[in-house]
């Protein structure tokens, strides 16, 4: 009975916010979906507290490679990528910055966290040109299930599942399965063996 009055809640929601993900839809008739995504998530991180949570998932299901409708995405939290997964049971905590990423059944994410599109967004091997015309490439980084990012970690590298990252940690190298990193930049410090 839970389970379907939940159901019911998140329909309602994604009902609410339909408007906006119509105009979302009809707009990447026009423009870059990647340029909607980032202007779109601006506006929605500042819904507060559990409805805009909610809301927020409500729309992201919608316009995102795949989002659960169970997922929490706290207040604060922007997107810069519309090819972004979020499984079943994910949180995501406030201030997160999330480029072209998928995340994992239940992952946790803390405060303030940073996945972005790997780490070969900006190129600048030719000091004659300008950083901003080298240009760069954008990767999809993979975060496994049952993963914990701790506050203000920065990921650039794919993350094994049951792996945990700490605070702080400025991750650019894979990080394999059940493995706890730390550190800038990130060493092994343990296993969840």
């Amino acid at each position: 009975m839970n389970q379907l009055l939940k159901r019911g809640v998140f329909f309602v929601l994604a009902l609410l916010i339909s408007p906006l993900t119509i105009s979302y839809v009809l707009m990447t008739l026009v423009l870059n979906k990647d340029a909607l995504i980032s202007s779109y998530s601006q506006a929605l991180s500042l819904l507060p507290g559990k409805l805009g949570s909610y809301l927020r998932s409500g729309f992201y299901r919608f316009v995102f490679t795949h989002c659960s409708s169970d997922a929490v995405i706290s207040f604060g939290t922007l997107f810069s990528q519309q090819d972004t997964s979020i499984e079943e049971g994910v949180y995501i905590g406030p201030q997160c910055n999330i480029g072209k990423c998928s995340i994992g059944k239940n992952t946790l994410l803390g405060s303030g966290v940073h996945i972005m599109s790997g780490k070969g967004q900006h190129n600048f091997s030719d000091p004659s040109k300008p950083i901003k015309d080298q240009g760069g490439v954008f990767k999809k980084v993979c975060v496994g299930e049952n993963c914990w990012i701790g506050n203000s970690a920065l990921i650039m590298a794919n993350v094994g599942d049951g792996s945990v990252i700490a605070a702080g940690a400025v991750v650019i190298d894979d990080v394999p399965k059940r493995t706890i990193v730390g550190g800038n930049p990130a060493r092994v410090i343990g296993t969840r063996e």
